[in-house]
């Protein structure tokens, strides 16, 4: 064994040896059972050995792109299937091997420069600066937060959230290893429905599901790894326009034939689902498909047709649409008894509105990371039903982190939607084609069905799904200026 692959394997077990104190000592303080912390090092141990291993047999950079792989198949299972909780913390099999994939990183950092090389070559920088500012001013948002302990435990998912779409980005960036990330979330998710399809049938669910102790009436809808059916609902509207993209741009008649059946499995689950914000997306990206699959001239056509519809739409329902958001928004607050509960549409209209109400008193700025969930448990001015999760992602983003993340982040998801736009509209091969054609489309789903789950933060799903697309932008700007070299 070689000087260097020797040194490597001891920073690897300096980190682990590292790693596995802190959890120790954090065990300790928290009580935790001698049979969690046993566990914890047991993994330890066992991944130490694998790395070890792995790293006697294999490239580093095969070694890498594997746990990055694996990572992002596991990112998919949550924690309905393996999770240590250490009072302070709990370790999902994604956050170990996040953990695993950055020490590797920080090993090849210290070892090589070429590192410096694809960050040079990288021409999305700008996004993940605007990332890293997010996270900086999540921190600094700390000093008027109310609740800093809340603060901490958002800032570190953002934290593991925007760290692997900076591991994403600057490893995958070519287009073989973009179509990897893209086949193991296709593959993922007909695991994830074959659960669904089990939970809807039979109305058992996993523990990690709200549904596993939950009322007999909801025991149909379908939940599978996911907290509850809305966010199932939120990353199947993702995954069923993957798979028309697939069915439209493969040329494998089996591999057409397979995509068709699982879309419309993806669709079938969400309307079980009951998702409303859902379905809408689904619409909404149906009608974007339709749109971009359009000759030119009929381009043109369809946006006349469809300003003048809404206009037409407007000036029908004026007054009933107008006396529905009086209802919600500005009719005075109309008590109600507290053995019923409110109407769905009635307590997410109040979710909206003390939201709307904890930012303006704010000045603009936030309430702080993740402190929206605390004003509207000890200081909402509206009735929420005990409801402490805003259920409206951009809306959780103004209100946590002010006026100017919000814009930013809603800017930088246009204008990746735009990128794309525009690459689709010239000629590419159908490897690019389906890329492009797919994540347009999840992306406007997605924008609408993001008002369904409770909060977008704890979605890992959702860092994946920015992490591909980010990557996919990057990876196409650089096939098309064919800078060299691309780095494997």
């Amino acid at each position: 064994m070689s000087i260097k692959r020797s040194a490597v394997h001891t920073l690897a077990l300096l980190a682990a040896v590292i790693l596995g104190i802190v959890l120790l000592l954090g065990a300790i303080r928290t009580d935790t059972g001698l049979t969690q912390m046993a566990a914890v090092l047991a993994v330890l141990a066992i991944g130490l050995f694998a790395l070890t291993l792995a790293a006697s047999f294999t490239t580093k950079e095969q070694l890498f792109m594997a746990v990055i792989y694996i990572l992002i198949a596991c990112t998919f299972l949550n924690n309905a299937f393996f999770a240590i909780h250490l009072g302070f913390f709990s370790l999902f099999l994604y956050r170990l091997l996040l953990i695993a994939a950055g020490c590797l990183h920080l090993v090849g950092v210290l070892r090589s420069r070429t590192h410096i090389e694809r960050w040079n070559g990288l021409q999305v920088k700008g996004i993940l600066l605007f990332f890293a500012f997010w996270f900086l001013y999540g921190l600094v948002s700390l000093l008027w937060a109310k609740s800093v302990t809340d603060g901490l435990k958002y800032l570190a998912l953002l934290a593991m959230g925007i760290f692997f779409i900076y591991l994403i980005v600057m490893y995958v960036q070519k287009m073989e290893r973009l179509m990897i990330i893209y086949s193991i979330w296709l593959v993922m998710t007909v695991f994830l429905m074959i659960i669904g399809f089990y939970n809807h049938i039979t109305h058992h669910h996993l523990p990690s599901s709200t549904l596993y102790s939950g009322p007999e009436y909801k025991q149909h809808y379908p939940t599978s790894v996911f907290f509850n059916q809305n966010d199932f609902a939120t990353f199947l509207s993702i995954s069923f326009f993957f798979y028309i993209a697939m069915v439209k741009n493969i040329k494998n008649g089996y591999l057409k034939g397979i995509g068709l059946v699982l879309s419309l499995g993806a669709l079938y689950l969400i309307f079980a689902t009951g998702s409303r914000a859902s379905l809408l997306g689904v619409f909404a990206g149906i009608a974007v498909y339709i749109f971009i699959v359009l000759p030119p001239v009929l381009k043109k056509i369809a946006i006349w047709l469809s300003a003048a519809g809404i206009a037409v739409f407007a000036a029908l329902f004026a007054s009933r649409i107008f006396a529905v958001f009086w209802k919600l928004f500005l009719a005075p607050q109309t008590s109600h008894s507290f053995q019923e509960t409110l109407p769905s549409n009635v307590a997410r209209a109040n979710l909206l509105k003390n939201a709307w109400h904890f930012f303006l008193d704010s000045y603009g700025f936030g309430v702080g990371a993740g402190n929206v969930s605390y004003y509207l448990e000890h200081h909402a001015l509206y009735d929420t039903d005990n409801v402490t999760e805003v259920h409206n992602w951009l809306v959780e983003i103004l209100a946590n982190f002010g006026l100017l993340i919000m814009l930013g982040y809603l800017a930088i998801y246009l204008y990746l939607m735009w990128v794309l736009y525009k690459f689709y509209e010239r000629k590419m091969e159908n490897q690019s084609r389906l890329i492009t054609e797919g994540l347009i489309t999840a992306m406007v789903s997605f924008l609408v069905s993001s008002i369904s789950p409770s909060s977008v933060s704890n979605l890992f799903f959702h860092w994946v799904f920015l992490a591909l697309v980010i990557a996919a932008v990057n990876v196409l700007r650089r096939s098309r200026q064919q800078l060299e070299p691309i780095y494997r």
